[in-house]
């Protein structure tokens, strides 16, 4: 039996980037446990590579990712033994899991939604640290349309911090459909763009993101979401304190400084500082 094709494909189209593109056209990349497994596998071993800095994350097709697959979900793996209320929960986590892996990836993660973005889909692009859309993208919370509620995967915590309560509520209650231009108005997205430029325009952000510190993303990116949960501002900028006096002991705001001041650009090696401290 030939091997399945693949749900999930990955590329490194620009140096120190890689695009990750959910691969099931034909369902506008809903999510089965099969594209989910294949997911979480690739975000964990993109979260191991060195030498890429910034992900895209994107779909095949006309869609970023209509949400969970109602008529062809799949099996969760690993059941054998397990009563019904452990395997739902096990299913359940199984896609859950994945915003946790986006917020734990050191790479910054830029969303680039190609049209619909229902459900779990639209949870996912919330998971991303950047959302750009492209003119088609369209958001809709669809567990509260499907007899469901509209709370998964992490949206009830991430929407209302994004875009506020008031218009969090008004997106998962009334399972209204939002198009991109609207989404940029809230807030739920950072750009629009035309279709066919949307992905070019994100691997342009990408690179240009890769010319900085890798450490200094990485640094950014954890101190951002962590202080999406720290209780007072002065947590916060206790946080903020000691991530920058770490990248302080490196040498490349010195260098950024010698680039600047002969008019170049600077190359970020994220090395130890030389001379800070005497012999």
């Amino acid at each position: 039996m030939a091997d399945a094709p693949p749900f999930v494909l990955v590329d490194h189209p620009r140096p120190h980037v890689a695009v990750v593109r959910m691969h099931r056209p034909d369902r506008l990349n809903a999510m089965s446990i099969e594209l989910v497994s294949e997911l979480h596998a690739a975000l964990t071993a993109i979260a191991e590579e060195n030498d890429t800095w910034v992900v895209v994350l994107t779909g095949s097709g006309r869609a970023f990712s209509s949400g969970l697959d109602l008529k062809d979900h799949g099996i969760v793996p690993n059941i054998d033994g397990l009563q019904v209320g452990r395997i739902a929960q096990k299913a359940m986590r199984h896609y859950s899991r994945l915003v946790p892996t986006l917020r734990r990836m050191p790479q910054p993660v830029i969303a680039a939604v190609n049209g619909p973005a229902y459900g779990g889909g639209m949870c996912l692009a919330l998971g991303a640290d950047l959302r750009f859309a492209g003119q088609s993208a369209v958001f809709n919370s669809t567990g509260i349309v499907n007899g469901l509620t509209s709370t998964e995967l992490g949206v009830s915590w991430l929407l209302p911090r994004l875009i506020g309560v008031a218009r969090s509520n008004d997106l998962l209650f009334t399972g209204r459909v939002v198009e991109a231009e609207e989404a940029l108005s809230m807030g739920l997205v950072s750009r629009v763009l035309p279709d066919g430029e949307l992905i070019e325009a994100c691997l342009d952000v990408a690179e240009s993101m890769s010319r900085y510190s890798p450490y200094g993303l990485a640094m950014t990116k954890d101190v951002v979401w962590a202080n999406l949960e720290v209780g007072s501002l002065e947590a916060a900028i206790e946080l903020e304190d000691r991530n920058q006096l770490m990248l302080g002991f490196t040498e490349n705001l010195p260098d950024a400084i010698r680039a600047f001041d002969r008019g170049g650009r600077p190359t970020y090696t994220d090395e130890p500082r030389r001379g800070m401290f005497p012999e």
